[in-house]
């Protein structure tokens, strides 16, 4: 199966919610998935991450769907790739933050040359 590329660029909770649900089943159907995130998609890879005191978090579990805290779990123990993009680091003043364990900090080339020539996917 080709690689799979997530690119995450949006700060906000549905978006990476959405990211992490892709992500996580292509990498339960055996494929390769790196999660790129940069500018405000960082905030996703913060530890720990702001997104997990969003409001919708209480809302998906309580309805049966799983929360961004159990998709980082589950990406964690599929061995997806997590990059935090580091300009984009810098351009939202995340630079030197604490970052959830098993995230890389590298660039742009980084994430194309994982990807190749498989798929990309940008939220």
């Amino acid at each position: 199966m080709r690689p799979l590329g997530i690119l995450l660029l949006s700060g906000g909770h549905e978006r990476a919610h959405y990211a992490l649900v892709m992500a996580t089943a292509a990498a339960a159907l055996g494929r390769d998935v790196t999660l790129f995130a940069t500018n405000a998609g960082c905030r996703l890879f913060l530890a720990p991450s702001p997104l997990l005191a969003d409001a919708r978090e209480a809302v998906l579990a309580e309805r049966g769907v799983a929360t961004l805290a159990v998709l980082l779990e589950a990406a964690g123990e599929l061995g997806l790739r997590r990059i935090a993009c580091e300009a984009g680091l810098r351009a939202e003043g995340l630079a030197g933050g604490a970052l959830a364990p098993g995230v890389e900090v590298a660039g742009v080339a980084t994430f194309l040359a994982a990807v190749g020539e498989g798929q990309m996917l940008s939220l």
